[in-house]
């Protein structure tokens, strides 16, 4: 499982039966990842993203999702500190399907393959 760092704010959006969900996303400027993600022009991580796509899924599914590979990622535009991003998920059986939108144009997918684990 990928290690958590901060607190993008994530809010629920949508959810579609227990397949599609959607999520939004902004990261603040104090985000601690920032300060070296380059000094003068700050870009959000792809790991910043993913985490917090990974934070989506957990909240929607009241489980945690243990990430055992990422099938692929793709990093399309650079999202900047305190922009609005839309994170949209479909969840498969072993499968985390993933893509951020910024003002409707595509900045990140990808696919996770994991377990999502309730706790005991």
């Amino acid at each position: 499982m990928l290690p958590r760092a901060g607190s993008p704010h994530l809010a629920t959006v949508t959810a579609d039966e227990h397949i599609r969900h959607s999520a939004t996303l902004r990261v603040p400027a104090d985000h601690p990842a920032l300060a070296g993600h380059f000094p003068g022009n700050p870009v959000v991580p792809g790991v910043v993203i993913l985490d917090a796509v990974i934070s989506a899924a957990e909240s929607w599914q009241g489980a945690s999702f243990d990430v055992d590979s990422i099938s692929h990622a793709k990093f399309l535009a650079p999202l900047k500190p305190d922009e609005a991003a839309r994170i949209e998920l479909v969840l498969r059986t072993s499968s985390l399907e993933f893509s951020v939108y910024r003002d409707g144009a595509s900045i990140a997918k990808g696919v996770l393959i994991g377990t999502t684990r309730t706790a005991p």
